[in-house]
C-alpha cells in the first residue's frame, strides 16, 4: 500500500455515486438530547468500550441528519465521551476535542490522553466525539480483516512499474470493499458536516459559544467550523494546522520533506552518544536502514506467523517520527529488525494503522480516504501522479510517495472544495500553533492558515514532533491554558522553545 504521509496511512480506488447537495438549514435547529450513561454502552462495532474503565467518564449518543440538506430525514447517531469539570473554582462550560486524522477516534484518545489534561479539566467538561464515519459513528469500514491486512502490508518498493501496478489494482479493490461495506455513508462523511455536527453539540452541551482544540486534521474542522458559524466561536485552538488549500502534490512533496527532515533528526541524535544500534554514525544508520527496507522488499521477516514487509517497516518508522519521545524506541526496532527481530517494528506499524491484537481493524485507516477524498474536489491524472511520486521519490526514497491523490482518483463518491475555502471573519480570536520539526503538518502551513482564518494569532514552537500542546512544552501548555481559561491571546510573534 502506497504509504500518505499524515495523520494515518491510505489505499487508492473506483465507482461513483453523487455527492450531497448544499444545505441551506441551520444545524442548530431543534437539536436532541444527549442521553449519558456508562461508556460500556459505547462500543466500537467490534464490540469494545473505550480503553479505560473510569465511573466518572461518561459516554453517550447525540442523533443528527445523516444529510443536512434534509434535515428531517435519516439520522446518524454520533457517540460522545464527556470527562466533567473537576475543580472547585468557577466552571467555564465545555471544550470539545478533536485529535486528527482524520478518522482518529475522539471517545478513545480523549479517554486515554486524561492524564495530560488534567489542568483543564479543573475548569472545563472535556468533551471529544468519533467524527461521523469514525468507529462508534458510522464508521467507515472496507473489507474483513484479512483484507486490510492485505492493503497495509503492500510495498512501496522497488519503485517501479510493477509496484505501481500492483498498487492500482489493490486500490481498485480498496474502493469497491469500501463502496461495497459503506456505500450509504460515504457522500456525508465530510468536514463541513462534521462541522455542522459539532454545531450540534455545542447546542446540545447549552453553551453559547464551541470552545475547541484541534489537532492535524483537527485544524481543518475547526477552520471549516470557524467559517460556518463565526459567531458561535468561543475559544479556539488549532494545533499542528493544515492548510486547507495545498494541492495533492504540494500536500505529498511538503510531507515527505517533512518526514525526511524528522528521520534525519532522529538519525543524528540516534549517534550523537556513540552508541546507536542503526549505525556508528549518520551516514552508516541511514545505510543500513536503506539495506534493510530493500532486504524486506525481497523477503519479509517472519513475526508471529505474519510477515514484516518492507511497507510495514517503513509505516512503522514514519509512526515513530511523530514524537521525539518514541525516537528511543525507534532505535531499539530498527537495531532488532537488522538483527532478524521484526516484533519492534511490527509494533508500531500496528499502531499507525489501527491493528488491533486480535487482528481487526479501527476505521484508522478507512476513515482518512473517507474524509479525505470527499473535501476536495481534485482528482488528478496519471500524468500528475507519476511527476508527483518521482519528485516526491527524490526527497525521500524511505517515504516518496505519488500521496492520496492516487486513491481520491479512483474513490466511488465525488468531493468537493467547500472545506477546502476557510474564513473566520468576525469570529473570536483563534490561536493556532504551529511546530517547526512537525513531520506530518509542516510548519510552513501554520503562518498560511493563520493568515487564511482571518482573525486567527500564530504561536510558534521551536521543538520536534506533531503537535505543540501535549508535546511536554511548558511554554506551550501556559500560552495555550492561558487562552482557553483566562481568555489570554497570545501575544503576535509568540514563540517557545523545545522543549
Amino acid at each position: 500500500m502506497r504509504r500518505v504521509l499524515a495523520a494515518a496511512l491510505i489505499v487508492t480506488v473506483a465507482g461513483c455515486s453523487t455527492a450531497p447537495a448544499e444545505p441551506a438549514t441551520d444545524s442548530t435547529a431543534a437539536p436532541d438530547k444527549i442521553a449519558w450513561g456508562p461508556c460500556t454502552d459505547i462500543k466500537r462495532p467490534d464490540g469494545q468500550p473505550p480503553a479505560r474503565q473510569d465511573p466518572s467518564v461518561r459516554c453517550g449518543k447525540l442523533s443528527v441528519p445523516l444529510d443536512y440538506a434534509k434535515p428531517d430525514g435519516e439520522k446518524l447517531d454520533l457517540a460522545l465521551i464527556k470527562l466533567s469539570a473537576t475543580g472547585q473554582g468557577q466552571r467555564l462550560g465545555s471544550v470539545v476535542f478533536n485529535f486528527g486524522g482524520p478518522g482518529a477516534s475522539g471517545v478513545d484518545t480523549l479517554d486515554q490522553a486524561a492524564k495530560a489534561l488534567t489542568p483543564l479539566r479543573a475548569r472545563y467538561d472535556l468533551i471529544s466525539f468519533d467524527p461521523r464515519g469514525v468507529e462508534r459513528s458510522s464508521g467507515v469500514r472496507c473489507g474483513d480483516s484479512a483484507e486490510m491486512d492485505r492493503f497495509t502490508s503492500m510495498d512501496t518498493l522497488p519503485a517501479n512499474k510493477q509496484t505501481d501496478e500492483e498498487t492500482d489494482k489493490a486500490n481498485k479493490q480498496f474502493a469497491a470493499l469500501c463502496q461495497k461495506d459503506s456505500g450509504k455513508i460515504l457522500p456525508y462523511v465530510g468536514t463541513v458536516n462534521a462541522a455542522r455536527d459539532m454545531d450540534r453539540i455545542r447546542a446540545a452541551m447549552g453553551d453559547p459559544k464551541l470552545n475547541f482544540v484541534g489537532m492535524s486534521y483537527g485544524t481543518q474542522l475547526g477552520g471549516v467550523y470557524a467559517t460556518e458559524f463565526p459567531k458561535n466561536v468561543g475559544r479556539m485552538v488549532l494545533d499542528a494546522p493544515l492548510d486547507p488549500t495545498v494541492t495533492f502534490e504540494q500536500r505529498t512533496i511538503a510531507q515527505t520533506r517533512g518526514f525526511q527532515k524528522a528521520y534525519e533528526s532522529f538519525l543524528r541524535s540516534c549517534v550523537k552518544g556513540g552508541t546507536c544500534d542503526v549505525g556508528k554514525d549518520q551516514a552508516t544508520a541511514n545505510t543500513n536502514v536503506e539495506n534493510l527496507m530493500n532486504q524486506l522488499a525481497a523477503k519479509p521477516l517472519k513475526v508471529n506467523g505474519r510477515d514484516l514487509t518492507q511497507g510495514l517497516a517503513s509505516t512503522g518508522v514514519a509512526a515513530a517520527l511523530y514524537s521525539e519521545l518514541t525516537w528511543p524506541f525507534l532505535e531499539q526496532a530498527l537495531g532488532a529488525a537488522l538483527k532478524g527481530r521484526g516484533e519492534a517494528l511490527l509494533f508500531l506499524a500496528d499502531s499507525y494503522t489501527g491493528r488491533m491484537e486480535d487482528g481487526t481493524y479501527s476505521t484508522q485507516m478507512t476513515s482518512f480516504p473517507a474524509v479525505t477524498c470527499v473535501d476536495t474536489a481534485e482528482r488528478p491524472g496519471e500524468a500528475e501522479l507519476k511527476r508527483t511520486e518521482e519528485a516526491a521519490l527524490k526527497i525521500s526514497p524511505l517515504f516518496g510517495s505519488e500521496g492520496s491523490g492516487g486513491l481520491c482518483r479512483v474513490w466511488p463518491t465525488k468531493g468537493s472544495d467547500q472545506a477546502r475555502h476557510v474564513n473566520a471573519s468576525g469570529s473570536a480570536p483563534i490561536v493556532v500553533v504551529g511546530g517547526k520539526g512537525d513531520p506530518a503538518t509542516p510548519y510552513e502551513w501554520a503562518p498560511k492558515l493563520t493568515a487564511q482564518l482571518k482573525t486567527a494569532t500564530l504561536v510558534t514552537y521551536e521543538g520536534e514532533g506533531h503537535g505543540a500542546y501535549l508535546s511536554g512544552s511548558k511554554c506551550i501548555r501556559g500560552l495555550v491554558d492561558g487562552f482557553l481559561i483566562e481568555g489570554k491571546v497570545p501575544g503576535k510573534g509568540s514563540t517557545c522553545p523545545a522543549a
